[in-house]
């Protein structure tokens, strides 16, 4: 650091210094006004010296309480601090004192920041003057014709003495606001700092939004995967057959046209969280059917809050559902030539009736699904079923995809692929499972989803280890557990939670 940085840091503390003594003038005043009413002959401001410095430590009590009252105090004393200290902003908590501990150390910090200042504001107002005198007492015989009450002589030779002990007292000053400004420096970020229940709420704070990133991950992953797998083997086939199949080539064309808009259309629903509040791709934005002011952002135990589903509910803004996005999604996938059959069971009734939560993941599941068979098994006949079952812990939605594995495999991606990890994390989200797998020559993807909240015994946990390049191998590498997370542990964060989403995401 410079020495001009040095002296612009230092005036900067200084400025803090005065903005302690300034804002503790009005509780000094009032005790000045107290003790004058209390103890007849003092006079407010006036000498004896004693009775001011009375006056202060009267003042500083009510400054602390001020400070354990006042909870922004604080954010405002922080950015103070931040700007005329140097403090890193980490260093420093940003919001209001919520908690007692927090407000204690606000309340220790404005004490010490309005005393400290106070003192040096007072110094700051009597130095200067008194230094100038000294620095001029030689040249004016006037100045020596006054009765001053110097600590010691001045007549005579000792006149010259004056002059440098106006510069003593002005260095002396200066060395006291230095002083006093390192240590409000090093002070700061222990009592204005983060408590440790401030770095819990950052904490989970990171952990929300890292879910959200997941959960764009994931949306983005199922959606515009599925429109670019359609539009890759719509666009195939029309090449094949452009010269001998003209009318085959308009309808994969006018599919390849109407998958991509749906994309478009998804993938603006899915960006539009990351706009403003009330914007109208968000899931709370005042276009919404059935706004009512809640985020789609999960609670503690990560499961999404979202009202139940009416009919018709659909619009900008909304995830598709199996209310209104299977047909569309089963005859985009037919346009690729493949077949598509769904078997719904009766005593799941109208899909319409389904939980929300319940049937958007269900409905991404199912788009997964068909754009695995799709990629790994093209031309292959793809079966989608919907069952209601009547579970222990109560009705469950299982929904299952299977389709024949081709006897050539298809070439695995480089990168490898997330599909079947993200179903795995869609159905632990609403305390579900999923699997997937070959069984007896033909792949088959197993979801279960709970129709109502399962009881507070800590969320199941459904993982699968198998991969879309696994898909038409022939090798089982599918797994499943189905383990009570109490049994584990006797709490679960949400930090837990998007920790597990980020290694699965990442593998």
């Amino acid at each position: 650091m410079s020495g001009r940085e040095r002296v612009r840091r230092s005036a900067l503390r200084w400025v803090l210094l005065l903005q302690g003594g300034a804002l503790l003038m009005p509780f000094f005043l009032l005790a000045m006004v107290a003790l004058g009413l209390a103890v007849p002959g003092v006079v407010p401001l006036g000498p004896p010296l004693a009775w001011q410095f009375a006056g202060l430590g009267l003042a500083l009590p009510v400054a602390a309480l001020t400070g354990l009252l006042l909870p922004p105090l604080r954010a405002l004393e922080a950015s103070a601090v931040r700007t005329l200290c140097g403090v890193p902003r980490e260093a420093l908590a940003t919001g209001p004192a919520t908690s007692w501990a927090s407000r204690r150390r606000t309340a220790a910090w404005f004490t010490l920041h309005a005393g400290v200042g106070a003192v040096v504001s007072g110094m700051t107002l009597a130095v200067p003057p008194m230094a100038v005198v000294l620095l001029v007492y030689p040249l004016f015989p006037v100045l020596q014709e006054v009765e001053w009450s110097w600590p010691w002589d001045h007549a005579g030779a000792a006149v010259w003495t004056a002059p440098p002990a106006g510069c003593a007292l002005l260095l002396g000053l200066a060395a006291v606001a230095h002083g006093t400004g390192a240590l409000l420096a090093r002070c700061a970020p222990v009592l204005l700092g983060p408590t440790p229940a401030d770095r819990l709420a950052a904490a989970e704070r990171r952990a929300a939004d890292l879910a959200e990133r997941n959960r764009l991950a994931r949306e983005l992953h199922d959606s515009v995967g599925h429109a670019l797998s359609a539009v890759s083997l719509q666009a195939g086939a029309a090449r094949h057959v452009l010269d001998t199949d003209p009318r085959f080539t308009r309808e994969a064309l006018a599919a390849i046209e109407e998958t991509a808009r749906n994309a478009v259309t998804e993938l603006d629903s899915v960006l539009g969280v990351l706009g403003l509040p009330g914007h109208p791709g968000r899931p709370d934005g005042p276009d919404r059917p059935g706004h009512s002011g809640r985020s789609g952002r999960s609670d503690r135990s990560g499961r999404p809050q979202e009202p139940r589903q009416q009919p018709g509910d659909g619009g900008p803004g909304r995830a598709p559902s199996l209310a209104d996005g299977l047909e569309p999604l089963l005859a985009r996938t037919r346009a690729t030539g493949a077949e598509v059959r769904l078997t719904l069971d009766p005593g799941l009734g109208p899909l319409e009736e389904l939980p929300y939560e319940v049937s958007a993941a269900a409905f991404r599941i199912v788009q997964e699904g068909l754009s695995n068979a799709l990629r790994h098994a093209p031309g292959a006949p793809v079966r989608i079923t919907l069952e209601a079952h009547r579970a222990p812990r109560g009705p469950e939605l299982v929904l299952a995809a299977e389709n024949p594995v081709p006897d050539v495999p298809v070439p695995a991606r480089a990168s490898g692929g997330r599909g079947l990890s993200g179903i795995a994390e869609r159905a632990r989200l609403l305390d579900g499972s999923a699997r997937a797998g070959p069984e007896d020559g033909v792949w088959r993807l197993t979801a279960r989803l709970p129709l109502r909240p399962a009881p507070a015994t800590g969320p199941r946990t459904s993982t699968s280890t198998g991969t879309e390049a696994d898909m038409g191998t022939g090798t089982t590498t599918s797994g499943e557990t189905n383990a009570d997370a109490g049994a584990d542990t006797d709490t679960e964060t949400s930090t837990d939670t998007v920790a597990e989403a980020g290694r699965e995401s990442s593998g």
